[in-house]
C-alpha cells in the first residue's frame, strides 16, 4: 500500500482537502448460516470488466458508478483493467487478476469446503468515485436487490 509521501504532490493535496465520510456505525449483517453453506458474491472496486463484452468503465467527473455483472465461470486472467485512477499502480494485477478478483482462490475455498458456493455472477465497480452519491442512491440500492434474488449470504468485497 501506498504512503501517502509516495503520491506526487497534487494527490496529496487534493487528498488533504477531500470532504471524506464517515459511516457510523458501519452497516453490516451477521451471518445466519456457516460459511461453508453459505452463497458467496465478489465485489471489487478494480474496475474489470469483460473486454468484447462489456463497455470500460468510463473517465468522467466524480467517477462512473456504474457497474459489471461478471459471471462466476469467466476466467479472472481474461478481464481487462477498467480502473480510471491515474494513481491506481496496476503492477500486481496485470500479473494476476486474482489480487483484486480472487475468484480463483474462492473456486478452491469452495473446493475445500470452507465456502459453500459462489454466485453465479459477480459484481465490478470502479474505484476512484469521488462524488458517491450516484453509487450510493442508485447503483448499490440496484446491486443489493439483484444479490438478494441470487440468494447470497455474504459478499466478499476487495477494494483497490
Amino acid at each position: 500500500m501506498a504512503e501517502l509521501s509516495d503520491l506526487p504532490l497534487h494527490y496529496r493535496l487534493w487528498l488533504s482537502l477531500y470532504p471524506w465520510r464517515v459511516i457510523d456505525p458501519v452497516p453490516w449483517t451477521a451471518l445466519t448460516r456457516p460459511l461453508s453453506e453459505a452463497r458467496l458474491a465478489l465485489v471489487s472496486s478494480a474496475g474489470l470488466y469483460r473486454n468484447g463484452v462489456d463497455a470500460p468503465f468510463a473517465r468522467r467527473p466524480g467517477g462512473d458508478a456504474s457497474v459489471r455483472w461478471i459471471p462466476s465461470d469467466v476466467p479472472a486472467q481474461s478481464l481487462a483493467i477498467g480502473q480510471t485512477s491515474e494513481a491506481f499502480d496496476r503492477t500486481a494485477l496485470e500479473q494476476d487478476r486474482n489480487e483484486a478478483w480472487p475468484v480463483d482462490r474462492l473456486g478452491e475455498a469452495v473446493g475445500e469446503g470452507l465456502i459453500g458456493a459462489l454466485n453465479h455472477r459477480h459484481v465490478s465497480f470502479n474505484g476512484s468515485i469521488t462524488a458517491p452519491g450516484r453509487l450510493v442512491h442508485r447503483t448499490a440500492p440496484v446491486v443489493a436487490t439483484a444479490l438478494r434474488a441470487d440468494a447470497v449470504d455474504v459478499a466478499l468485497l476487495v477494494p483497490v
